[in-house]
């Protein structure tokens, strides 16, 4: 399960460095969305893959040992998750401003002189 988790997020990254490299804002966003996406996975597996057994047991701890999920990767990638959520919202405000005032998408023809 690691090893296929680690070749998603290898792809995950790759997709996501490639479509940012390309000329189309849209490009841009979709790949830092991607970018995200992976970030957050690579938290998330950091953790650790446990089954069935909670993050937090204080009080039983004798029944289930020493193998519990650790809680803190899962924190971070939900307070990720609603960042980059932000982020995205405005990115597509700010791609259709653009799209509206220059009628292209196309980033090497983008200039402020125009506006």
């Amino acid at each position: 399960m690691t090893s296929l988790f680690a070749i998603l997020i290898g792809v995950l990254f790759g997709s996501a460095i490639y479509l940012m490299l390309r000329r189309s804002i849209i490009d841009l966003v979709l790949g830092l969305v991607l970018l995200s996406h992976a970030a957050n996975l690579l938290v998330f597996s950091s953790g650790g893959f446990q089954r069935d057994n909670p993050p937090l047991v204080a009080e039983m701890k004798d029944q289930w040992g020493e193998v519990v999920t650790d809680p803190l990767p899962q924190a971070l990638v939900l307070t990720a998750i609603v960042i980059s959520f932000g982020l995205v919202a405005f990115l597509i405000v700010l791609v259709a401003q653009v799209y509206w005032k220059t009628g292209d998408d196309d980033g090497d023809r983008l200039s402020l002189e125009d506006s």
